[in-house]
């Protein structure tokens, strides 16, 4: 190595060593040691002790912790095929040359930057089961509105009914991805006799595979870490524990309790589960995505 190019190395990792440090200190550092505190028991007050997978053991006998896991995947089930269908289906709509579709895509995406807590309280508002405006709304039509928030029942419906309100993000995702499929596509689906389902099924969608899948695995990220709206709206998982999901009894755990070690130990079994959960949906799609570089 010349010595020219020792100093631009050494220049290169003097301009990169703000990131550097960062991702060491706030980033590699952590986790490295979630590991480890995830083997001792550790309350942050007193020094860890290596007491080797008994936090692990623990969880696998702890009914609050696969209630809280039921939980969290019973409303990834429903809130994750219903989140991508909607978000998908509104950023076709948005795509089309409608007069005044600039506000239109505005107003589909505004909810999506309301802060967590903000919509919380909006929606404990409009899903109040006696003076809520949903159930206002229903029994105007003479429907009698659900306990959204008392009934375990609903909770889950509830939280799923909420995230589709905040779909705007993946709707621009579609939205810059609906920009590049190819015109010439639409025009051979139409000399071939296709119609607007027949381009949508064969042209939009196998052209849109990988913009879905990026869509997919977000979506198991995000919903796999669901913690805001139960944790505001449903303290506690009320009622009878229906919403108390993964990530509200980490934190539990983590501060109000001081386990962080137990803590620490659920935060890898959803990192396991996460990764996992990923790979499967990377495998199934091999056959079903299109790369159009491919």
């Amino acid at each position: 190595m010349t010595d020219r190019e020792k100093r631009n190395l050494r220049l290169g990792l003097a301009f990169c060593s703000p990131w550097l440090i960062g991702l060491v200190v706030f980033q590699l550092y952590p986790i490295v040691a979630s590991m480890y505190f995830s083997l001792c028991d550790y309350s942050v007050l007193e020094k860890a002790s290596f007491i080797g997978l008994s936090n692990y053991r623990d969880l696998m006998a702890d009914e609050v912790f696969w209630q809280a896991l039921r939980n969290t995947l019973y409303y990834a089930a429903m809130a994750l095929p219903l989140g991508l269908i909607v978000s998908f289906a509104t950023a076709v709509l948005l795509n089309t040359g409608v007069k005044g579709m600039t506000v239109y895509r505005t107003i589909f995406f505004l909810p999506s930057l309301v802060p967590a807590v903000a919509s919380a309280i909006l929606w404990l508002w409009l899903l109040n089961g006696k003076f809520g405006v949903v159930n206002y709304a229903l029994d105007a039509v003479g429907i009698k509105g659900p306990g959204w928030l008392s009934d375990p029942l609903w909770t889950k419906p509830s939280l799923v009914l909420m995230s589709l309100w905040g779909v705007g993000h993946a709707v621009v995702i579609y939205l810059a991805g609906l920009q590049d499929v190819p015109q010439q596509l639409y025009e051979a689906a139409e000399l071939d006799g296709a119609g607007w389902w027949g381009k949508l099924r064969h042209v939009t969608v196998p052209m849109m595979s990988p913009v879905i899948l990026f869509n997919l695995i977000m979506g198991i990220i995000g919903s796999l870490q669901m913690f805001a709206l139960p944790f505001i709206m449903l303290p506690g998982g009320q009622p009878a524990r229906s919403a108390y999901f993964f990530a509200v009894y980490l934190y539990d755990n983590a501060l109000p309790y001081l386990q962080m070690g137990y803590a620490s130990a659920m935060a890898w079994i959803l990192f396991i589960l996460t990764l996992l959960l990923t790979w499967i949906a990377l495998r199934l799609s091999g056959k079903h995505v299109h790369y159009e570089g491919a």
